[in-house]
């Protein structure tokens, strides 16, 4: 009997000292879980709150005793990245302990007492006891942090990409425009014309006022612009020149705006519109008067609003652009017959700028006539003719319809042509000059490259314009007061023998 009593008293002990362990290890765990970082909690196979480490009600903003033994789906809300709810028979945390998964989560949100929401990254895993599943232990932690770091993450990883596809449309662009050739570096001219448009772009290049330049064609109206651009504030952002006339009516919203990928046939890609390359900068619209007229709604909206939206596009994006226009039209009389939107018109017309035609500055000739012929024999790699006296006269006797861009073209034809370092102008139709501008008007302006002799040839026309000028100014009268012989300070037999050497026949 004492050995039984013994043996029961030593077994006894052993169960003391097993309880002990166990209770000193489950005070152990709750220890490890208390200090846990992540928060904790378990749930029944009812879906009620069993247990919750500090951490995990310190984050949801609740006591453990508004928790403990109550419906946690009810209490503890939880959705979707979107805000959605979920229904109960679907909520992932319940799932654990109905198909016996473990289900993680890192893209949804957990909403505090005081109704607040952070986002979480959780785990629930199925408790299982005797094989069967008896709950479910929940592990989850606040990723504000992560999510902000990701986010901005992402939004730098956005503007590298729209400033790498901002920079590539640019080269693309600045590329096209080192292949154009610019018709000259800088404005050219000492005329009265010429230094009061020098003035008129000095006053308005310091501000943001839009510029509607106007002249005909080939008097140089991109120059002016690019000059404006530079003296600008502004100039340290490219200058972005859109031909209006060169875009066909369907791509001109597209080619302003922009498009998105598969916005229509052919838009293969996301792609900025010029006014979005000239954020910051300044847009050049030549020829501006050939925008369709249902577009023109659209780049006055541009114009007031500082938003454009890209085709296909649903949000606008702001852009700080100036705008320069040019035309060689008269937008007040298509504004008038509703040809051009008047409201528009009026927009860019704040500080008008005419370019006066060439013939209208001819004292400028010999400058652009030098300058061209140093540029253009510099490309074509030819010797540089030498610009005569009887050159300048007879440039200065031609109208020039096409202005600048036509006195450049007959210098390069006259470079290509020249043999023995001379310049003979084609000028169309003739010399087009009257005798009375060679008689009246001799030729004026300097340069370096500008020499004061005539070839024999070139002296021989001069005698021959020089007469014919001074016959006409005294309406064929040879001798007596205002006779041709008296403005040409020789005696009338000489002058008759002149006439008579040069072809000249009396009327």
């Amino acid at each position: 009997m004492a050995i039984e009593e013994k043996e029961t008293a030593r077994d006894s002990l052993t169960e003391v000292k097993i309880t002990d362990e166990l209770l000193l290890t489950r005070h152990q765990h709750e220890l490890i879980l208390e200090a846990a970082g992540e928060g904790i909690y378990v749930l029944d196979q009812f879906g009620m709150t069993t247990y919750m480490n500090p951490t995990a009600a310190q984050l949801l903003g609740w006591s453990l005793e508004e928790l403990i033994g109550k419906p946690n789906h009810s209490m503890v809300h939880h959705t979707k990245t979107d805000g959605s709810h979920y229904p109960k028979q679907e909520c992932p945390i319940y799932a654990a302990f109905k198909d016996g998964a473990v289900h993680h989560v890192d893209d949804e949100v957990f909403w505090r007492k005081d109704g607040s929401s952070f986002p979480v990254d959780y785990t629930s895993t199925p408790i299982i006891e005797d094989k069967q599943l008896v709950g479910a232990v929940v592990v989850f932690k606040d990723i504000t942090e992560r999510r902000e770091a990701e986010q901005a993450l992402e939004k730098a990883h956005a503007e590298v990409e729209s400033m790498k596809e901002r920079l590539e449309y640019e080269n693309v662009y600045l590329q096209e425009e080192i292949r154009s050739q610019h018709n000259f570096k800088e404005i050219i001219g000492q005329s009265k014309n010429i230094l009061n448009t020098l003035k008129q772009i000095e006053m308005v290049a310091p501000t943001y006022a839009s510029v509607l330049v106007t002249g005909e064609s080939g008097t140089g109206k991109e120059l002016l612009a690019r000059a404006i651009h530079e003296r600008s504030d502004r100039s340290d952002r490219p200058m972005i020149r859109v031909n209006c006339a060169a875009i066909p009516q369907e791509l001109f919203e597209s080619e302003f705006f922009g498009h998105v990928k598969g916005a229509f046939t052919g838009a293969l890609k996301d792609r900025a519109g010029r006014f979005e390359l000239a954020d910051g900068g300044t847009i050049f619209l030549d020829e501006v008067g050939e925008i369709p007229l249902e577009l023109q709604s659209k780049l006055l909206r541009v114009l007031q609003e500082g938003e454009c939206q890209r085709v296909g596009e649903e949000r606008p994006r702001q852009i700080d652009v100036r705008v320069i226009a040019a035309t060689n039209k008269d937008l007040k009389a298509a504004s008038e017959t509703q040809e051009f939107r008047e409201d528009l018109y009026y927009r860019l017309n704040v500080f008008p700028l005419e370019v006066a035609p060439l013939r209208d500055r001819k004292e400028d000739i010999p400058l652009l006539a030098s300058y061209f012929i140093e540029l253009i024999s510099g490309k074509l790699n030819r010797p540089q003719p030498k610009l005569t006296q009887g050159n300048i006269q007879q440039l200065q006797a031609y109208d020039w319809p096409g202005n600048i861009r036509e006195l450049q073209n007959l210098i390069e034809r006259a470079i290509i042509l020249s043999m023995d370092g001379s310049l003979q102008f084609q000028l169309p139709g003739g010399n087009q000059a009257s005798n009375s501008d060679l008689f009246i008007a001799p030729a004026s302006g300097t340069s370096d490259n500008e020499t004061n002799y005539y070839t024999e040839a070139e002296r021989h026309n001069r005698d021959r314009d020089n007469i014919l000028a001074a016959l006409n100014h005294a309406d064929w009268k040879i001798s007596g007061t205002g006779g041709a012989a008296e403005l040409l300070e020789i005696k009338p037999t000489t002058l008759a023998s002149r006439m008579k050497t040069h072809g000249i026949a009396k009327r």
